[in-house]
């Protein structure tokens, strides 16, 4: 079921003009990587025996959603606003070392969005359940490598919104703990503002977790 949302007014909106002026660029979404320092989000998770990518999953998809722009999307020609955005997050089956794209709606705490996510990762024999919804944040983990710069495949559909998210390998430096965090959202709805808010967003609650 998908999630409630309202259709924007565009006559009203005053972001109408920059909506309309990257909404035909010729690649209308960015992508920019920075740094987010783990070290008390890692213990804490250990310590109650959370799944890390579970857990970063949802930090990520709960400080998205806490940002308007980052819940705006096209649908059916006209801009939408959701009230929630759920998650999708790749997971490789360990047999094959092929991903599986993994559906989970956004709940309210780590522990019940954790357990659901390794149940659901777990339970899924399909590679893909079909098409994702509108109402998605798209997150693929890249725990192999510790890299400074990422890019994304182009589907060529430019009213595809769906932010997606991306982090590498964390690695120690100065005895703290740092994770490469990327974001790559639709320049009609996000700013690089936006972005910036995210990051100091994320890194509250990774420090406070």
């Amino acid at each position: 079921m998908a999630n409630n949302y309202k259709v924007i007014d565009e006559k009203k909106w005053e972001r109408a003009m920059h909506c309309m002026i990257f909404r035909n660029s010729v690649e209308p979404a960015f992508c920019v990587t920075f740094e987010s320092d783990i070290t008390n989000f890692k213990k804490k998770i250990k310590e109650q025996g959370f799944s890390f990518t579970m857990s970063m999953v949802y930090a990520v998809c709960k400080t998205a959603n806490e940002i308007e722009a980052f819940r705006y999307r096209f649908l059916d020609d006209k801009i939408v606003l959701f009230d929630k955005i759920d998650t999708a997050f790749t997971y490789i089956n360990s047999e094959t070392n092929l991903f599986k794209v993994v559906n989970v709606p956004m709940k309210d705490n780590i522990s019940e969005y954790v357990k659901l996510a390794v149940k659901t990762a777990k339970g899924q024999n399909e590679y893909f359940t079909g098409p994702l919804g509108n109402d998605v944040f798209q997150c693929s983990p890249m725990p192999w490598i510790t890299y400074t710069h990422i890019s994304h495949t182009n589907s060529g559909k430019k009213d595809n919104a769906t932010p997606l998210f991306d982090w590498g390998k964390y690695y120690e430096k100065d005895g703290k703990i740092f994770i490469p965090i990327s974001v790559q959202a639709h320049h009609s709805f996000v700013d690089g503002l936006h972005i910036g808010q995210f990051a100091e967003r994320l890194q509250e609650f990774l420090d406070m977790y």
